[in-house]
């Protein structure tokens, strides 16, 4: 056993402060997912009056109650629906996550229909995408509760339109590679997106409220003179009875989501277990990783204090400690489930670079899932360190993330700067799995750094015309530098582009890493001949 010592002190002043910052970040993302929520549910009295019920009270009513469920990429599109930071609603117009539905651990997808009728927001399309290539990487089934009005025609793009058909060829894709499409289709699904609907290997439809066809009745007599309703042109008895694209005809949304599990229920379908835990809890307190993480991220901090309070009776077993200190690699245990971590106590150097690699071939030798805690301002560079083969070294740490074979999970825990997020399997790399901590910041380089190598830059092209810089335009070029930096490279920036799969709380992370640990196992233990599902259709 190799116990990690506890060197954190909760009296200290900067523990203290660490914690205030670290508090005030996670409010401030509870209450923009709470301004989501709100504004949902602000529909609630138009959703009854029809006997419809609202998208979140959908999304709990098809999972299984007290079961596990990671709600992914609450934050993306913030501030890009509106600028205004107060009045903005996070979320892409999308619930996604994953759950357990029947038994059967999925991915599920709502439109939030309370939100501008469920028309697709900002960056709803990424996530969208995002969730499904999930989906197919983790082998999961896709319970997909579709009401949407569509694309908003005042905010068309043609790169929306183009990019929008990944959607239905990852429908496509999901079902051929033997994963389960369930979609209940609760209200509209018109034009693009009824394929959303047809690309589905089960379809509910609620009698009364289903809409499904490809041009609706206004388009549909401007382009061919003929008059047809709602209802005769797509509702869900015309569709369950006369084009068959429904198969289930359901009374209600609370009827179509019972149906819905019972598909899920009949699916022949390896159903996880779960077996009494056998692992010791960290030896140190979680909470105190609220006052660990500095909110300046140019302070050092020992990341196996970190380490010490996410594993299993905080036992990590080090690899090569002295060589490469700054960077650290070892063995650990998450509620039971064996994973390497790499993680940064400062910059990259080649030794340390030269470190990772060779853990990263240890780990897809035994097939160990490897995590990254990234908190790095990047690469070292300087003279002696170009010629110490920083970039060789950094080059082949790089080539072997990219190359693993094993799930590879990535959590922004502090700065991910430079090549240090490459090397450290940052968004671009595709890790299995991507969060960050509230406090996190992701960028090419720091602000300051950026505004001075182009302050640099701008004085040595001057002086070449022979002509000096005026010292406020260069002070005003290089605040105006630091500002596009800084306002870019925090989590409210990141996630709502959706360049992560959501912000957690520090103190859940040992719980997010062991269910995207089970999702990864399962996943990958998971074969297409074991992928037979046994629903009779009607």
């Amino acid at each position: 056993m190799s116990i990690l010592d506890n060197t954190t002190s909760p009296g200290s002043t900067a523990y203290h402060a660490n914690r205030d910052g670290m508090l005030a970040l996670i409010d401030r993302m509870r209450a923009l997912e709470e301004r989501t929520r709100a504004a949902s549910a602000a529909a609630k009295d138009r959703f009854h009056k029809r006997g419809q019920l609202l998208p979140r009270e959908r999304v709990a009513l098809v999972l299984d109650p007290g079961a596990p469920f990671i709600e992914l990429s609450t934050l993306a599109g913030y501030m890009f629906d509106v600028s205004d930071a107060n009045k903005s609603v996070p979320g892409g117009g999308v619930i996604a996550g994953i759950g357990f539905v029947s038994g059967v651990r999925c991915m599920v997808s709502a439109n939030d229909a309370g939100i501008d009728a469920g028309a697709l927001q900002p960056y709803g399309l990424d996530k969208t995408l995002r969730v499904q290539e999930l989906a197919l990487e983790n082998k999961l089934p896709y319970v997909q509760l579709v009401e949407s009005a569509g694309a908003n025609l005042l905010r068309y793009r043609v790169e929306d339109f183009v990019r929008g058909g990944n959607i239905f060829r990852n429908l496509a894709r999901l079902s051929a590679a033997g994963l389960p499409v369930v979609t209940v289709t609760h209200g509209s699904s018109t034009a693009g997106g009824a394929y959303q609907t047809g690309l589905s290997d089960y379809i509910v439809m609620v009698r009364g409220r289903t809409r499904a066809f490809l041009a609706g009745p206004p388009l549909l007599k401007a382009a061919t003179g003929e008059i047809a309703t709602e209802e005769e042109l797509g509702g869900a008895e015309m569709h369950t009875q006369v084009s068959g694209l429904g198969d289930y005809l359901a009374e209600d949304d609370r009827d179509a989501l019972r149906i819905a599990r019972e598909i899920m229920a009949a699916l022949e379908w390896e159903r996880p277990g779960r077996a009494a835990p056998q692992f010791k809890p960290p030896r140190y307190d979680q909470d105190e990783l609220l006052g660990i993480m500095p909110m300046d991220h140019k302070r050092t901090v020992d990341m196996k204090q970190v380490i010490a309070r996410i594993v299993d009776d905080s036992d990590f077993t080090e690899m090569a400690p002295n060589y490469g200190p700054a960077t650290v690699c070892g063995h650990a245990r998450i509620e039971g489930q064996a994973i390497g971590i790499i993680t940064n106590n400062g910059p990259l150097d080649p030794a340390g670079a030269n470190k990772a690699t060779h853990f990263i071939q240890a780990c897809c030798q035994t097939r160990t899932p490897i995590l990254y805690l990234n908190n790095t301002t990047g690469y070292m560079v300087g003279k002696a360190y170009e010629e110490a083969g920083m970039i060789k070294h950094g080059s082949k740490m790089i080539q072997a993330v990219t190359s693993a074979t094993v799930p590879q999970i990535t959590i922004y825990c502090g700065a991910s700067f430079g090549a240090g997020n490459y090397g450290m399997c940052g968004r671009g790399f595709h890790p299995r799995f991507c969060f960050s901590w509230p406090n996190a910041k992701t960028a090419v380089m720091g602000g300051e750094q950026a505004a001075e190598t182009m302050a640099i830059v701008t004085e040595a092209a001057a002086a070449r015309r022979g002509k000096p810089v005026e010292k406020e335009k260069l002070d005003a070029m290089k605040a105006q530098i630091i500002g596009v930096f800084d306002g870019q490279m925090d989590v409210f920036s990141t996630s709502a582009r959706v360049l992560d799969d959501g912000v957690i709380d520090p103190r859940d992370t040992r719980a997010v890493l062991s269910e995207v640990l089970a999702i990864c196992r399962e996943g990958d233990a998971r074969t297409p001949q074991r992928m037979q599902f046994s629903v009779a259709r009607p």
